[in-house]
């Protein structure tokens, strides 16, 4: 059984860029305006993975800076044919957002004080009941995962790790822990989109 696709998905159909294609083309040719709605697209989309990486919303939100302007400046080196606009966003913020738990950890080794998470900004926009069913598809794909898949993806995405600490952390060779990840990712983007 497939999970239908949450409210507000783009699929290529037949060829056709996806408005996120679009977004990114215009983008590349200094469109202001097609960076703001790309912005508004996705950011709900990223905020929410970055914050559960890296754990704190200062950090999550500079991470989520950091993303958009990167995505910003290198729009045009797009390639559509190897991802959809989601997968190219949110492979960037997860990137980032392991950079910082890495930041931080090598700053807390060196002991100066991270950011008071009380001056925090506030989570951008977007449906909350939107972010809730995303949440949701995510957490119910997951659960159908054998539970090795599911572990080294949970470490990965979640946890920050690299293939090589999931490795070290679960006492499995590392071409194990990269077939894993390999399989639950395929599996998973099977069971959140449509037939």
């Amino acid at each position: 059984m497939r999970l239908p696709c949450h409210r507000g998905a783009s699929l290529i159909v037949d060829g056709m860029p996806t408005p996120g294609t679009e977004l990114i083309r215009a983008m590349a040719a200094g469109d202001h305006e097609a960076f703001t709605r790309f912005y508004d697209r996705y950011a709900p989309l990223v905020f929410p993975l970055v914050l559960r990486v890296v754990g704190e919303r200062a950090d999550a939100a500079d991470v989520l800076q950091d993303v958009f302007w990167e995505a910003w400046r290198t729009a045009a080196a797009y390639d559509s044919a190897r991802g959809t606009p989601e997968a190219w966003i949110v492979t960037r913020a997860r990137t980032r957002a392991i950079d910082r738990v890495r930041a931080v950890r090598r700053r807390s080794e060196t002991f100066v004080p991270a950011l008071d998470a009380a001056s925090a900004p506030a989570a951008p926009g977007g449906d909350v009941a939107e972010r809730a069913g995303d949440r949701a598809l995510v957490a119910e794909a997951l659960a159908r995962l054998p539970a090795p898949q599911r572990e080294v993806i949970e470490l990965a995405y979640y946890a920050g790790l690299t293939q090589s600490e999931i490795a070290e952390r679960l006492e499995q060779p590392l071409g194990t822990v990269k077939t894993r990840i390999r399989l639950a990712l395929a599996r998973l983007r099977e069971l959140v989109t449509l037939p």
